[in-house]
């Protein structure tokens, strides 16, 4: 069965097993599955690519068998798949399992792909098919996160964000998120400082360093500072995403302490974690103390006065700041 994205909200999800998104628009897929399946789900999730997947398909399908007591539901995520899972899903569809469902991520998929037309043509499974976001749905994005974050930017600067994500929401949000942790210590956000924000994309992106940072990475962490070309200008973007991300893995923690529930606390959280994220964050809480995060947001505003000051030896500051964080 095809059902087009705009038609989401009408279908009863519980109805259906079995899942195919397929399309270039990896970051609007990555948000149906979370708004859809992951957000307020109970039981247990499991990602694999495609080959992993087939590989282990006996212990998998002997785990839909034998259920846990407490994980009741399990929800089965698999990227990156072809044709050569098709025979794995018929064999799974003839048996007679419950409480789980399984999504398939492919990119595009040609209109003679078996996998494609066996989910198109069978009633019992969901086929969404994701095309390339255009400018009026990249606008609606931007919009959207602009009002939601109470700034405001010019029609020049909106522009060239839509031309640099290239169709991808994904790509567009990471890009708001550099301009949204800057604007927080500077007023003016004018072209050329939103140009060079936007060429961190050359490099790895600034959250990849900071959730690497906050997950204890050291080595992680020196490579990409050591790999890439940050300039004296970035810091205070490193250092401001940083201490935003370390006030919300803190709120996180005291959420979690009295909620014993973490994903009910991601659910709360705002700005959104996407849920390829929440693994790196679920780590994340676990190798933190409260008093201690508390400690290093104390660091980290002390260490932002200083690079300000010593704007010229500002990378070296933070690099160091960063690798023993």
């Amino acid at each position: 069965m095809i059902l087009k994205n705009f038609q989401l909200n009408k279908i009863n999800f519980n109805n259906y097993k079995f899942y195919l998104l397929y399309g270039k628009n990896e970051g609007f897929q990555n948000e149906v599955i979370s708004t859809y399946f992951i957000n307020n789900f109970k039981g247990e999730i499991n990602k694999y690519d495609e080959q992993e997947f087939i590989q282990n398909i006996e212990i998998i399908i002997s785990e839909l068998k034998n259920k846990s007591l407490f994980k009741n539901q399990k929800l089965i995520i698999v990227s990156r798949t072809s044709d050569k899972i098709l025979k794995i899903i018929e064999d799974i569809l003839g048996r007679e399992l419950e409480d789980f469902k399984i999504i398939l991520k492919s990119e595009l998929l040609e209109k003679k792909s078996k996998l494609r037309n066996f989910f198109e043509k069978e009633n019992n499974l969901v086929c969404i098919p994701f095309y390339e976001d255009d400018n009026k749905s990249l606008n609606i994005i931007i919009n959207q996160y602009l009002n939601n974050y109470k700034f405001k930017l010019s029609r020049e600067i909106i522009n060239l964000l839509i031309d640099r994500s290239k169709g991808n929401r994904e790509n567009l949000k990471k890009e708001l998120d550099k301009i949204y942790y800057y604007s927080i210590s500077n007023k003016v956000i004018n072209l050329d400082i939103v140009k060079k924000l936007s060429n961190l994309s050359e490099n790895y992106d600034v959250n990849i360093l900071v959730d690497n940072c906050l997950a204890k990475n050291t080595n992680k962490v020196s490579k990409i500072l050591n790999e890439n070309n940050y300039s004296d200008e970035d810091c205070i973007l490193i250092i401001r995403t940083l201490l935003n991300k370390s006030k919300r893995l803190l709120n996180i923690m005291k959420n979690y302490k009295e909620t014993k529930d973490i994903d009910k606390v991601f659910s709360m959280t705002k700005p959104p974690i996407f849920w390829k994220d929440k693994e790196i964050v679920k780590k994340q809480v676990n190798l933190w103390e409260i008093n201690e995060l508390k400690k290093k947001i104390y660091q980290i505003n002390e260490m932002e006065m200083i690079i300000k000051i010593n704007s010229k030896n500002s990378l070296n500051l933070v690099s160091d700041f960063v690798v023993n964080y």
